[in-house]
């Protein structure tokens, strides 16, 4: 099995022995097969199947969630580190317990290590709009976020002031209850404390004995130049805070790229309509186009015919996370008058009946 290394990243549906066009039954169903090969349980003191175990995860993770999934099919690795992905290989397997929640339990029968494990802070999604002109350029964006943060009266113990919370009789503290389903012991949350090892019997007044607080706060984006309608960002350890002890959450933030009047995009590619007149069409002439960063100067050739594309390169979109731009389509419109004077009629009829003895003379007609 391929495996990742700084050098050279490993392909994520290389590393769960999938094709390209794997649905999310076919994905799960690999990676079900190798994290029960690789999972630590199965192989303590293995540093080895711990970094298989780490890779096939972090395959998982992107190729399970579409948004991910389609950056990475599309601009490969670079593009999800652009969003914030580090993946999983600086992560130990108690963070990829977290992250997953309770997909181990519901996926494999048996948890994560055992011993009490705090559950880790829910992640965030916002939106964000920002029009197609500001992704020509990196952009920095203010959101207001509402989140859980620790309450305040009960430093987040979520027991009243002069109490404390008592350990949960039916797991002893441990968060976790052994069962066992034919030869495999299994863990599984504890259906009484919901893995949280405790229980309050005096509830804070203010969180109700949740330990958080909603509220308000300013979160600074950085938004990169080229990035795509529905791309997401990712803020690590921006999302909500956990119960006392456990990590917070990331915030994802979802980009919607405005549609623009005058142009459509394709990628890092503009397509436009050029405007020229019938006689410029004909003679050729010099024209000055309004691109999204600036005038473009156009050069029509004689003989220009309607639907004409013309490309001016470098003067599309940015290249997400690679060097350059992409290119400017401008598909060229002939605009015909509807009203002529009758000097205008006369100059085109003469013009017309020269046309015709010159096809004569030609032999043409």
């Amino acid at each position: 099995m391929p495996s990742l290394s700084p050098d050279m990243p490993a392909d994520y549906y290389q590393l769960l022995e999938v094709p390209r066009d794997a649905d999310d039954k076919a994905l799960k169903k690999a990676y079900r097969a190798l994290a029960m090969q690789y999972h630590p349980d199965r192989n303590p003191g293995d540093a080895k199947a711990e970094a298989k175990f780490k890779e096939v995860s972090e395959a998982y993770e992107v190729l399970s969630d579409p948004q991910k999934r389609r950056v990475y099919d599309q601009y490969g690795h670079d593009g999800l580190k652009s969003q914030g992905f580090g993946g999983f290989q600086g992560a130990n397997v108690e963070d990829i317990f977290g992250h997953f929640g309770d997909l181990f339990g519901d996926l494999f029968g048996f948890g994560g290590r055992g011993g009490q494990r705090p559950r880790r802070g829910s992640d965030l999604l916002v939106e964000l709009t920002v029009d197609l002109a500001s992704c020509l350029e990196q952009s920095q964006h203010t959101l207001e976020v509402p989140r859980d943060v620790t309450c305040s009266p009960c430093g987040g113990s979520g027991a009243a002031p002069g109490t404390q919370p008592e350990t949960c009789r039916t797991c002893g503290g441990a968060g976790q209850v052994a069962m066992s389903r034919g030869f495999i012991a299994m863990h599984t949350t504890c259906p009484k404390c919901r893995g949280a090892g405790r229980s309050i019997a005096h509830p804070c007044k203010d969180c109700r004995g949740r330990g958080l607080q909603r509220q308000t706060r300013s979160v600074r984006v950085t938004v990169p130049a080229g990035i795509e309608n529905g791309m997401r960002l990712r803020l690590n350890g921006q999302g909500e805070e956990g119960p006392k002890g456990s990590e917070p959450g990331d915030l994802y933030v979802q980009v919607t790229v405005e549609d623009h009047p005058r142009f459509e995009r394709h990628g890092a590619d503009l397509v436009a309509e050029l405007g020229v007149s019938m006689v410029g069409a004909c003679l050729g002439e010099k024209l000055s186009f309004e691109g999204l960063d600036g005038p473009v100067e156009v050069a029509l050739q004689p003989g220009t015919q309607p639907e004409t594309v013309l490309h001016i390169e470098g003067r599309g979109m940015p290249r997400l996370q690679r060097r350059g731009r992409g290119d400017l389509h401008l598909r060229v419109r002939v605009d015909i008058p509807t009203q002529l004077t009758k000097a205008e009629r006369d100059y085109l009829v003469a013009f017309q009946a020269q046309r015709e003895k010159s096809s004569e003379r030609r032999g043409d007609g």
